[in-house]
C-alpha cells in the first residue's frame, strides 16, 4: 500500500500551530509560543509564512491595541483539515500490519511514554525554579 502524498508542504510546526488557533481561538503570538514551546523568533517567522498563505491573520486586539491577536482565517481551517486528512491517511498505511487489539495496544504505550515525557518534562521546570 503506498503512502499518500500531502496535499501541500507543510513545517512541521505549521500542523499543529493551525490546530492550537482552531482549538483555543485567536492568541497572542508569545502566548501561542508558550503554548507550544516554540520560541518567539521561530514563531514570528512561522506566523510570517502562514500570514503569507492565507492561513492566518494578524491583528491588533481590540481590547488592548498593543497586543497583536494571531487568528486562523477559513483557508486556514481548510488547510487543516487537509493535513489532518493526510496525517489520518498516512497513520492507516503506517498500522494496516496491525490488527485492531495490537493498535490498541500500541496507542496505549505510547500514550503511556507521552505522559511520562510531559512529567519529566514538567519536573524539570519545576527543578530549574529553584
Amino acid at each position: 500500500m503506498r503512502a499518500r502524498t500531502p496535499s501541500r508542504a507543510v513545517d512541521q510546526q505549521q500542523f499543529p500551530t493551525l490546530a492550537a488557533l482552531v482549538d483555543f481561538g485567536p492568541r497572542a503570538q508569545r502566548e501561542l509560543s508558550d503554548l507550544l514551546t516554540i520560541h518567539t523568533s521561530d514563531m514570528a517567522k512561522l506566523l510570517d509564512e502562514l500570514t503569507r498563505r492565507g492561513d492566518v491573520t494578524r491583528d491588533r486586539d481590540p481590547a488592548d491595541r498593543r497586543r497583536v491577536l494571531v487568528a486562523v482565517t477559513p483557508a486556514g481551517r481548510r488547510t487543516l483539515a487537509d493535513l489532518q486528512a493526510d496525517a489520518t491517511a498516512v497513520q492507516d498505511t503506517i498500522l494496516a500490519p496491525l490488527t485492531a487489539e495490537e493498535t490498541a495496544v500500541l496507542h496505549g504505550l505510547l500514550l503511556r511514554l507521552y505522559e511520562e515525557a510531559g512529567r519529566n518534562r514538567d519536573g524539570a521546570r519545576d527543578g530549574d525554579s529553584g
